[in-house]
């Protein structure tokens, strides 16, 4: 009996055209991550080649001024992206994945991103993450929602209460046929990113694929309370389709008006401000005053002999610093507002799957807004390196061909990222048992009609 229906639904001409369809907007969206995934390998290539280049070119013009060669070299820190990241390209679909950075003052560098097209930037990537979290939801509604109003309204209820003992098993097994085949579609799917983009066999897509399966769990089992309402196909439809709306676009965008107007960032600009008057008023300011500012900051320098006859790069590089350290207030309370907009929206995602299916693709990805902040938090520490290793050399005047340039090469930033389960599973499971049980009360209480 499982099996002949089963059958019957899969042999339907319409739901045939719906997983061609579909399967078609999948291997779309797998193909666009793969390209993603390319253009940022083709990027890193172009910087490397370029890093190389700069500095041959450079130091061949300007073989004995440290200091004036400094102001020209830049050093590449990249966030190169794991491949799970073509499944959902979350942040770096408008941040930049590479800083390239000159060992002047940071935080006029550090927010820097490419220009991009604003349409792109308004729809999006088409990755698969995407087709999950918004087109699959309509698959469920569209496989499930008259899946026992159709029975009332052909007249064929009545005959399927006398003939099975349980009528709650008879729609149970209804809707799990149409739940094997949005998994299996999904699976083939996984199957081909796998495949097509070359995709490890690890724990991150295993989590992926975990999340997929749970918010598909959770759609069917509001499918099933609707329909267990008893009413007509067409408000059937109706409210499902109201549910998607209210999930998918209408809550996510309310709490992230409402994060944004809890936490706005006026510190993006004033730190840019910041960093560049701090440096721009030290040109007309007393050169003991910056000095001793910028020993405070590095006293192992106060060796050094900065005030000579000739233009001296220390004090241009203490200027240089000493605007960083006027803005750092102002950059501390950017990624603190930042981190408390990523929390507010994690704490409201325990209450609506959509946005918490979202969270957990981009955290399992690694393209969340806690991955880029680690990243930028990071470039600070790169850019402290390079200075460390530069400064000596500047304000002790060495020669340049004395520096071994082979060695400065872009580096990568790496970040442990582990697959919280418990957050990630938690919720869904509680919704979709939630859900499961309340349409089972209600069938049995409207079981006689």
């Amino acid at each position: 009996m499982y099996r002949l229906a089963f059958k019957n639904f899969i042999r339907s001409r319409s739901v045939v055209i719906a997983l061609v369809l579909f399967l078609f907007v999948g291997l779309v969206s797998i193909v666009i991550g793969k390209q993603f995934l390319e253009k940022q390998q083709v990027s890193v290539e172009a910087v490397t080649r370029l890093q190389q280049e700069q500095i041959e070119r450079n130091v061949q013009h300007i073989p004995d001024q440290f200091g004036l060669l400094l102001y020209y070299l830049r050093f590449a820190y990249i966030n190169q992206p794991d491949p799970t990241a073509a499944l959902a390209v979350g942040q770096q679909d408008v941040n930049s994945s590479i800083q390239y950075l000159n060992i002047r003052g940071l935080e006029g560098q550090r927010y820097d991103t490419g220009l991009y097209n604003p349409y792109n930037q308004l729809t999006g990537n088409l990755d698969l993450s995407f087709v999950v979290l918004f087109l699959f939801p309509l698959l469920i509604i569209a496989f499930n929602f008259n899946v026992l109003s159709q029975e009332s309204e052909q007249g064929t209820w009545s005959l399927v209460r006398v003939q099975e003992n349980r009528p709650l098993r008879f729609i149970l097994q209804k809707l799990s046929i149409r739940l094997m085949v949005v998994l299996g579609l999904f699976f083939v799917l996984l199957l081909l990113a796998v495949i097509i983009i070359g995709l490890p066999l690890n724990e991150r897509l295993l989590a992926f694929a975990s999340t997929g399966i749970l918010y598909i769990l959770f759609w069917t089992a509001l499918s099933f309370l609707v329909i267990v309402l008893r009413r007509s196909s067409s408000i059937s439809a109706l409210m499902l389709l109201s549910a998607w709306v209210l999930l998918c676009l209408l809550l996510p965008a309310m709490v992230n008006n409402y994060i944004t107007a809890r936490y706005p960032v006026k510190e993006a600009y004033s730190t840019f401000i910041k960093q560049r008057d701090g440096y721009h008023t030290k040109w007309d300011t007393n050169e003991d005053s910056t000095m001793n500012a910028f020993f405070k900051h590095y006293p192992q320098f106060r060796e050094y002999v900065w005030n000579s006859p000739k233009f001296n790069y220390m004090w241009y590089y203490a200027m240089q610093q000493l605007g960083d350290d006027e803005s750092a207030a102002e950059g501390r309370a950017m990624r603190d507002k930042l981190l408390a907009r990523q929390a507010s929206a994690a704490n409201a995602a325990l209450f609506f799957p959509t946005m918490q299916a979202q969270l957990q693709f981009t955290a399992i990805a690694g393209t969340d807004l806690d991955r880029h902040l680690a990243y930028l938090d990071s470039t600070g520490v790169f850019h402290e390196q390079k200075k460390l290793h530069f400064y000596p050399k500047i304000f002790g005047d060495s020669a340049v061909v004395n520096e071994d340039w082979s060695k400065h090469v872009p580096q990568f930033f790496t970040a442990k990222t582990p697959v919280n389960w418990g957050d990630m599973v938690t919720p869904f499971i509680l919704f979709t048992l939630l859900l499961g049980v309340g349409g089972a009360v209600i069938f049995h209480r409207n079981g006689t009609r």
